[in-house]
């Protein structure tokens, strides 16, 4: 299978979820992110949320094993992500991404990709560019 290398290349969709307490459990255990607004509801209501709201990082992640799927991890070369709303249990999130730039680094041939995580009614959670080599 070739990877996307082209200027406007769309990766294929990818959909996550639904996040569940799960998830979002095992990503503070293995992260070391026991922010309890994460898995605690009442905390959470007591500070204004309806419920524990996913960890942001998690969101990036799926976000970044989108683009690993396709390019592989060893060809990763820059990832940069910026949280833009919260992920709440339930959620289906579904990624996208765009080839925006080919370039050539140090005799290397390189893809920049423009990258979206979305929920089922379309709202940015996460937002961010990559860097991979082709």
């Amino acid at each position: 299978m070739s990877v996307p290398g082209e200027v406007g290349a769309r990766l294929p969709v990818r959909r996550f979820g639904p996040v569940g307490m799960t998830d979002i459990v095992r990503y503070q255990g293995a992260s070391g992110d026991l922010n309890p607004m994460h898995h605690d509801d009442e905390l959470a209501r007591s500070a204004g949320y309806p419920a524990a709201f996913g960890v942001g990082m998690l969101n990036a992640g799926y976000l970044a094993t989108f683009c690993t799927d396709v390019y592989g991890t060893e060809s990763v070369r820059r990832f940069r992500s910026r949280f833009r709303e919260l992920v709440w249990r339930g959620d289906i999130l579904t990624a996208t991404g765009t080839v925006t730039r080919v370039r050539t680094v140090r005799g290397e041939r390189r893809a920049e990709l423009d990258l979206r995580l979305t929920t089922g009614n379309g709202t940015i959670v996460v937002e961010g560019t990559a860097e991979f080599a082709l």
